[in-house]
């Protein structure tokens, strides 16, 4: 059966698609080197309307309030115009509460076409443009150690990785937060305390990566101003070996965090770029994967969440499981020796 597949590859051919949800202009070219912040397309969003309701507002019927509408259709205003009145003693107006274009003024209401909010997309890696995708963005190119994620806070950037854990399980503590990691990509074990993601963003740093974080910190992490990637996922996890490795030999290499939420749908998810020397042997990975006997495997689900072992065989049909439930389950070799059946549903491939 097709396996979700996750990637821990210490030299990898890495090509991205980096699109837009709307079409707009694309403002990189083809054989371009980007670094991760560099913006390679932009695009104007589909406009908003809003209808302003003048007969209100002038407190006259429509028919009256009409006469009083002083602009018309094509028209632009900007926020505060008038767009009717004055009327009364009091001088009564309605004024236009965002800038835009009057669509239709009539029937004692106007409606208004606000100015499209602009986007932008930024490469995200530091790489070469290798083809333009329309008018949506871009296809990246660039080789170097691939770490994929399971939560990301949204952001972006990128800077030289500074290593602050020195075990897979290694506690981040405020107290590590001092001015040698300004402007660096910080690497962590396991955050249990908002004060580390606050000192982080005083400094500031380019971006934090952690094997687990307390769940509890979700609306911080949100807010602070750096990519911050969790490799594990909630609670108390260590980091998985290969990862550790990864990270550990690419120390003052420079580093992009990409750290958008993982969508099924389009594929993407949040990850973790070091660059390789130019001219460094790498290997063309693949999304996808068949279960196979010999193959590297990782747990997500408890009670063996993020350890990763050895695929020793594949049960035929169906097994029944503590508390009833008929699946397919796997053997799985730890590197402590322990050989345990986890439900096939539990594994993912580590590519």
């Amino acid at each position: 059966m097709l396996a979700p597949i996750t990637h821990f590859i210490s030299a990898a051919d890495i090509r991205r698609e980096r699109l837009m949800t709307a079409g707009g202009r694309i403002i990189a070219r083809r054989g371009q080197q980007v670094n991760p912040l560099e913006i390679v397309a932009e695009a104007i969003l589909e406009p908003q309307h809003i209808l302003l309701d003048i007969s209100g507002g002038l407190g006259l019927p429509p028919k009256d309030a009409d006469h009083y509408i002083q602009r018309r259709a094509g028209d632009e205003v900007g926020e505060g115009d008038v767009i009717a009145g004055p009327i009364g003693i009091s001088r009564r107006v309605v004024r236009a509460p965002m800038p835009g274009t009057v669509v239709l003024a009539g029937g004692g209401e106007v409606l208004l076409e606000l100015e499209g909010e602009s986007t932008e997309l930024k490469a995200g890696y530091s790489g070469v443009i290798t083809d333009i995708v329309g008018d949506r963005g871009v296809v990246i190119e660039v080789t170097g150690s691939l770490i994929q994620c399971v939560w990301g806070n949204g952001k972006l950037n990128y800077g030289l990785l500074n290593l602050l854990a020195h075990a897979p399980d290694e506690p981040i503590t405020p107290g590590m937060m001092d001015v040698s990691l300004r402007g660096s990509v910080v690497m962590g074990g396991i955050c249990e305390d908002e004060k580390v993601l606050s000192a982080a963003e005083d400094l500031p740093i380019r971006g934090m990566v952690l094997a687990s974080m307390d769940s509890s910190l979700v609306p911080a992490a949100m807010e602070v101003s750096y990519p911050l990637v969790l490799i594990e996922g909630f609670g108390k996890l260590p980091m998985n070996q290969d990862a550790f490795t990864i990270l550990t030999s690419g120390s003052m290499r420079e580093t992009s965090v990409m750290a958008e939420p993982w969508n099924h749908i389009t594929n993407t998810r949040p990850e973790v770029v070091i660059a390789l020397p130019e001219g460094a042997r790498a290997d063309v990975i693949s999304d996808s994967a068949t279960f196979r006997i010999g193959q590297k495997v990782r747990v997500i689900s408890p009670p063996y969440k993020s350890m990763i072992g050895t695929l020793t065989n594949l049960q035929p049909g169906m097994s029944v499981l503590t508390g009833g439930l008929r699946t397919q389950t796997a053997g799985i070799r730890f590197t402590n020796g322990d050989v345990v059946q986890v439900p096939l549903a539990n594994l993912e491939v580590v590519g």
